[in-house]
């Protein structure tokens, strides 16, 4: 799995002219899912991300995580992040994992984050035309992939 964790004062996802989820201050992930991934790909990246210490403290340094501070998350499934651009201009798409296993994932991790995090999750509509707006905070942004842990 891959996910792209920004830092966010606000984040929404709109699909057909609805705004399907918003959130305030907290973590806009975006996730992409490979052929390999499984449950323990899925755990990891929950605790992970739950646990990522990447909000200001009292002394102004990042030193508390969303949990901590008591932010939200908002998951938007996005399969661009499995792209391969060794050959050629057009990026290819071959480690994303088909849908029928790629939404099963989606919804397992997003599940596993609530849990992480103690509260729902906000989420996008996997495979749909979305538009994703946020403000990111600082700016912070880190990536994570679960095939380089070490």
């Amino acid at each position: 799995m891959r996910a792209v964790i920004q830092r966010v004062s606000s984040a929404s996802v709109t699909i057909g002219g609805a705004v399907k989820s918003s959130i305030g201050q907290g973590l806009l992930v975006l996730l992409g899912v490979g052929h390999e991934d499984g449950p323990e790909d899925i755990d990891w990246l929950a605790r992970k991300i739950s646990g990522l210490r990447i909000f200001d403290d009292e002394a102004g340094v990042m030193n508390r995580s969303v949990v901590d501070t008591g932010g939200e998350v908002l998951i938007v499934s996005q399969f661009t992040l499995m792209a391969s651009t060794k050959k050629g201009n057009r990026p290819a798409y071959i480690a994303a994992a088909p849908h029928e296993i790629a939404i099963p994932a989606y919804e397992q991790f997003c599940a596993s984050m609530s849990s992480a995090i103690g509260k729902p999750v906000g989420t996008g509509e996997f495979g749909a035309d979305m538009k994703v707006a946020l403000v990111n905070d600082g700016p912070v942004t880190i990536c994570i992939d679960t095939k380089n842990k070490e």
